[in-house]
């Protein structure tokens, strides 16, 4: 969620909800020598306004459940189910639904994303040098279905494979900027299917709020051309790392690839800078090209307060993590990188733990980018379920 002002977080409503459920699910709750296997159910609704959608009325709904609840094994994590609507003023929606499952001991991992929405968005054009005074409002209808599922092959290395399907519709919102007379491939959309393999490795110590350990990914995908408007390629590369500084404080660092390659190229499966989880700061495909490259880093400082409080007749001992990040990013083509095309972003952010046994927080984080001449400094708000990374 960015640049946009929130009329209202219905926060206490939501404190008042996860409690309750917590209660009902005592009798049911096991215990191990170091967890607790808990379910737990989480609604964050939130009202917004943004230029392009006017009144967006949507919530965040996440249930976190072990799949391994009879006879547990302490080292299985919590897997979740993630579903986000939103509703406009202006006719427009979206339906978001993530599923994360962890099998026992963690030796399967399986995620999915489907995903519709009509809604529209701002494009800038390609590249890193945009500017917001040639922005064109375009209506986008998408339908998406994402897999993945990965098997540990030994230790902390896991190896599995990716399907990813997608359908787009563009149109002009408007007769502004650069979209109208631009030339693009699939200007009006298409679709595309990419079968892909992934390799992983992971010895976190926990993959919601992680305070020790890495994780590293590489995906390679193809998407043959009788399956797609276009034959491509695409390769993902990440890599986290995280180092305690004490008890209470951890260092964080981050590295992102991502490429899509072909003889041409969609412009709106270039990978693009700027979401709530990397380059926080940047509206989405403020700027975007064949090649995008990030790092990240984060100090988080976890809050322990001894003074219990009391919502709605709720006894409470919430718990609290602050956190400063910074970063930096690039956009390029095939053989034009360089580092004059790297753009700065930092922020600062807090979140609290709803679900203490399994770390699950919500995040609050307001990022900075980079100010471009004529421009104000770019910057956004978000609002989410789950860390950035």
């Amino acid at each position: 969620m960015q640049n946009r002002t929130y009329a209202t977080i219905l926060l206490l409503l939501c404190t008042g909800m996860l409690k309750a459920q917590h209660t009902q699910t005592d009798t049911t709750t096991v215990r191990s020598d170091t967890t607790i296997h808990r379910p737990s159910f989480f609604v964050l609704p939130a009202m917004a306004y943004s230029q392009e959608k006017g009144l967006e009325v949507g919530a965040a709904i996440l249930y976190s459940f072990y799949l391994d609840k009879r006879n547990p094994d302490p080292r299985t994590r919590n897997s979740t189910i993630n579903l986000i609507p939103a509703v406009t003023t202006e006719k427009q929606w979206k339906i978001d639904l993530k599923t994360d499952f962890w099998t026992r001991g963690n030796t399967w991992h399986f995620k999915s994303n489907l995903r519709y929405h009509d809604f529209p968005l701002y494009f800038y054009g390609i590249g890193d040098t945009t500017r917001k005074a040639n922005q064109s409002l375009l209506n986008n209808q998408r339908y998406k279905v994402q897999l993945e599922g990965e098997k540990r092959i030994g230790g902390h290395f896991y190896a599995g494979l990716s399907f990813l399907y997608q359908h787009d519709d563009y149109s002009a919102g408007d007769s502004k900027g650069v979209y109208p007379h631009m030339p693009l491939v699939n200007k009006d959309g298409g679709h595309v299917t990419f079968f892909g393999a992934t390799g992983i490795f992971d010895n976190r110590d926990n993959q919601n709020y992680t305070t020790r350990g890495s994780w590293v990914r590489l995906n390679v995908a193809y998407a043959p051309s009788f399956l797609s408007s276009q034959a491509l390629w695409k390769i993902e590369a990440q890599s986290k790392h995280f180092f305690p500084l004490s008890r209470k404080s951890t260092i964080g660092v981050n590295a992102n690839f991502s490429s899509l390659q072909g003889n041409t190229l969609p412009f709106y499966l270039l990978p693009e800078m700027g979401n709530d989880l990397l380059m926080r700061g940047y509206y989405t495909g403020r700027y975007r090209d064949q090649n995008y490259l990030a790092f990240q880093a984060e100090y988080r400082y976890f809050l322990d307060p001894k003074i219990p409080v009391n919502i709605w007749f709720v006894h409470m001992q919430p718990k609290f993590a602050l956190a400063a990040f910074g970063g930096t990013g690039s956009v390029f083509r095939n053989g034009d990188f360089g580092g004059n095309g790297f753009k700065p972003n930092y922020g600062v952010g807090a979140r609290w733990f709803y679900d203490e046994n399994a770390k699950l927080t919500i995040r609050i984080d307001y990022g900075w980018g980079e100010k471009r001449p004529g421009e104000k400094r770019q910057s956004g708000l978000y609002l989410s379920l789950a860390e950035a990374f």
